[in-house]
């Protein structure tokens, strides 16, 4: 991403808080006010002194302690104000800005998963945002509230002696040159934060997900020992961070401090030259002491703007990457699925793969006609789960083509094919949530007859067992379960879509032979009405086909009966018997 300045990137994010927009200006209108309030304070204070001096009496202060009294009202009235206005808006902001980023990361492909880490993700869902909604609704208003106060403080200060305005105007020019050298610094300091905290977000991510085989092997330790190097080293860049804060704070505080202790000696020596009055000196103090706050908060509101860039820049990593698998302009449908599946001279590589290295699918051709079952196999390694996962567009092909009932499946909306195509995959994947709700989540409005039967050719009758029945919710990826259940449930979930086509990557490996001899009589009953693709790691699985596939060196060499391909086909005999062997090795 080519690199922005610090407006130009902040300025990307208003049109996604366009609603917010009216009440946060009217929050810098309330702050500014606020300030504009206090800075009137000193100029009734000025005629107070010099009109006590004249004619002191308790009469001529009543009606001056009573305005500035008002004042101070009037300056907290506002300062409340600006919280209402920009704090129910910036949550507002933050949440729109949370379901766009979620959105992007369910319509961005597979490939994007894969290369990103989970923990970067998260910490820009949770953290980065959070941080943008606290910059738009705090630091936003209040820096530009500020920085127009200490510009109409200065103009104050001047009116009451050009001398001193002239000091604190030339005391000023080295914060902002610091705060110019600032930026930079701390921009880099802050993005590396930022991500570092993503990665250590991934460490904990995965140690949870992988607690089981890190207690397996005894390695807990040994990840511990890493979570607390990569939390060493972001507590560094925080204190790197800090260090800079805390220096430009050196300025922030010391400047203004000696601008103020000059001013009082010229001060002083004016009102002896009867070139300002005792009360136009207290005045200029007051003045100066009411744009403390605003110029020290520089130095705050600037780190949170740059922190807020960051986030911003992180943001838009995510949204700016291309969707490189859409929709078409003009989609097709497909009414009655009859569920013919067409591999074209098809070929795919996946991005990163080095150009000296052939397509993984180098011209598949093959074709399941409606309620036919196929199960694909081939040596480990040689694309039988990619092809499957071209059939729904988790990945795209990159060259040829796939159809559906005589449809190029790019012609069709993702959410259509994915109607019409169902898959379980051999890491059964579940979700925090009822175990209802995860076996119906390709057809929710399914009726209780369907559940049941999807239950039932999945033998997953363990589920009405459980402490709620059907209601129990599972825990996270359903590792509460064991991995034949989570498998079953992963069965259940496909069959319960009532797809035209049936992909199964070998969803009955965790199961037992009893349990598997029972599943594979139940699937029966559905493939006979459904297209079945089926990736086979088992010859029992291979015996559930009409026919079988044997994909190698990127194409199918052959079709046919098993029993046909094990009685002509040499290369199909060894691969089936590789199969045998790793079922005794199990």
């Amino acid at each position: 991403m080519k690199s922005q300045g610090t407006a130009a990137t902040l300025l990307r994010i208003f049109p996604y808080a366009k609603s917010a927009l009216p009440r946060v200006v009217l929050g810098i209108v309330a702050a500014l006010a606020s300030q504009i309030f206090a800075l009137t304070i000193p100029g009734y204070l000025s005629g107070l002194v010099n009109g006590l001096k004249t004619s002191p009496s308790v009469a001529a202060l009543i009606p001056a302690v009573a305005i500035v009294l008002a004042l101070g009202i009037a300056e907290a009235f506002m300062v409340l104000l600006r919280r209402w206005l920009v704090l129910t808006p910036g949550t507002h902001v933050e949440a729109g800005l949370r379901r766009t980023l979620y959105a992007k990361l369910q319509d961005l492909p597979v490939g994007f998963h894969d290369k990103w880490p989970s923990g970067q993700l998260l910490s820009r869902v949770t953290g980065d945002l959070s941080l943008i909604r606290r910059w738009l609704s705090f630091g936003l208003v209040l820096m530009v509230s500020n920085v127009i106060t200490i510009v109409i403080g200065l103009i104050i200060l001047v009116n009451y002696h050009w001398i001193l305005g002239a000091i604190f105007i030339v005391t000023s020019i080295p914060i902002w040159l610091k705060g110019f050298k600032f930026e930079k610094e701390y921009h880099r300091v802050a993005r590396q934060s930022q991500d570092q905290a993503g990665d250590l977000a991934t460490s904990v991510e995965e140690s949870v997900h992988g607690i089981r085989v890190l207690k397996a092997f005894g390695r807990g330790d040994f990840f511990a020992e890493k979570f607390k190097v990569d939390a060493a080293n972001l507590k560094s860049t925080e204190l790197k961070k800090a260090g800079l804060i805390a220096n430009i704070w050196i300025y922030l505080i010391l400047v203004p401090e000696f601008a103020v202790g000059l001013s009082m000696l010229v001060g002083i020596f004016l009102v002896s030259d009867n070139q300002l009055t005792i009360g136009g000196l207290v005045a200029f103090f007051a003045t100066a002491r009411v744009l403390a706050w605003p110029t020290e908060s520089i130095g705050f509101f600037l780190s949170m703007t740059l922190d807020a860039k960051s986030a911003v820049q992180r943001f838009f990593e995510v949204i700016d990457t291309d969707v490189e698998i859409t929709d078409p302009e003009n989609p097709k449908t497909i009414k009655k699925p009859k569920g013919r599946l067409v591999f074209k001279n098809v070929h795919f590589r996946y991005s990163d793969a080095p150009e000296s290295q052939p397509d993984l699918l180098n011209g598949v051709d093959l074709e399941i006609e409606p309620g036919e079952s196929v199960a694909l196999i081939g040596v480990t390694g040689c694309g039988k789960t990619s092809l499957t996962a071209l059939a729904t567009r988790l990945y795209e092909v990159t060259a040829g083509s796939i159809e559906l009932d005589g449809v190029d499946i790019r012609d069709l909306t993702r959410e259509e094919l994915r109607s019409h195509i169902a898959m379980a995959f051999e890491d059964a994947t579940l979700f925090s949530s009822s175990v209802k709700d995860n076996v119906l989540l390709g057809r929710p409005n399914s009726t209780k007859k369907d559940l049941t039967q999807a239950l039932e050719i999945a033998q997953a009758h363990f589920a009405y067992d459980l402490p709620d029945g059907l209601d129990t919710k599972i825990g996270e990826e359903g590792l509460s379960l064991s991995g034949g259940q989570r498998q079953r449930l992963a069965l259940a979930r496909a069959v319960a879509a009532k797809p035209a086509v049936l992909v199964l990557d070998d969803p009955l490996s965790a199961l037992d032979v009893d349990t598997e001899a029972m599943v594979e009589d139940a699937l029966r009953t559905v493939l006979k009405s459904t297209t079945a693709l089926i990736v086979a790691h088992r010859p029992s699985t291979v015996m559930l086909a009409d026919r079988v596939a044997l994909l190698e060196d990127g194409r199918i060499t052959a079709v046919g009966k098993h029993s046909e391909l094990l009685a002509t086909n040499e290369h199909y005999r060894h691969v089936i018997s590789s199969l045998d062997s790793e079922v005794n090795k199990k």
